[in-house]
């Protein structure tokens, strides 16, 4: 019997969910069409999920869309939280969106080995932040570009001013977030037009509170980001 084709990867950008909790809510967004799906590992988030229920969650995201990539968000992870972060706990993707260095980086990519993707968040408190992308390229598989807040790691509603990322075209894919809506993702892209990001990942735009996704909001957003994706090959 002949082998398969492999599968074509979804058109860009790309678009992630960020922050679910309840199982079926995950897989129901999955099947809308979200391309990844966040839990949230750090507990001072109000969207923070213990660890003995993710594996559940991961479940019903791969029986539902086995092509959904299941993100688990973590923050300066120490040693002892490693086996949290280790693929037989149902993500493929571990996400930093915490204060790690480009050393640090390359300790986990290496202890979490090469099955495991590894994104890293950098917040953008000033144009200047930028900067600091190039360094992680080869330690990590994607960035991802948040605001700055204080004391918040994300989730916040806020945005980065697209005026900072005009030209930005980093060796590694990157994601945008802060702020992003059905409403507000096209502006967004339209402002990027020619340098837009990879993906976009979007929490509290669709949310009816932390934690609780509205799927008729993620469905407009799906609707709003498709003709951006039109025609488009990776």
């Amino acid at each position: 019997m002949p082998s398969q084709p492999p599968q074509a990867p979804p058109p860009r950008p790309w678009l992630k969910v960020c922050g679910l909790r309840q199982p079926q809510q995950a897989a129901a967004v999955a099947r809308l069409g979200a391309d990844a799906i966040g839990v949230i590992a750090v507990p001072a988030s109000p969207r923070h999920l213990e660890p003995e229920l993710r594996p559940a969650l991961f479940a019903a995201l791969a029986a539902a869309h086995p092509a959904c990539l299941g993100v688990l968000v973590v923050a300066d992870p120490q040693e002892a939280e490693l086996p949290d972060l280790m693929a037989d706990r149902g993500h493929r993707v571990v996400q930093l969106h915490g204060d790690e260095s480009v050393q640090r980086c390359r300790q986990l990519r290496q202890a979490l080995g090469p099955d495991m993707q590894l994104w890293k968040a950098l917040r953008i408190r000033h144009p200047d932040d930028l900067q600091r992308a190039e360094a992680y390229a080869g330690c990590v598989d994607a960035l991802l570009l948040d605001a700055w807040v204080p004391d918040q790691l994300g989730g916040t509603g806020h945005r980065i001013p697209l005026e900072w990322l005009q030209g930005f075209r980093p060796a590694l894919p990157w994601w945008l977030a802060g702020g992003l809506s059905p409403e507000r993702v096209a502006p967004a892209l339209q402002g990027l037009a020619g340098c837009g990001p990879d993906g976009i990942d979007v929490s509290s735009g669709v949310e009816r509170a932390p934690g609780d996704k509205d799927l008729a909001r993620v469905a407009d957003l799906v609707t709003a980001l498709a003709p951006f994706r039109q025609d488009q090959h990776t």
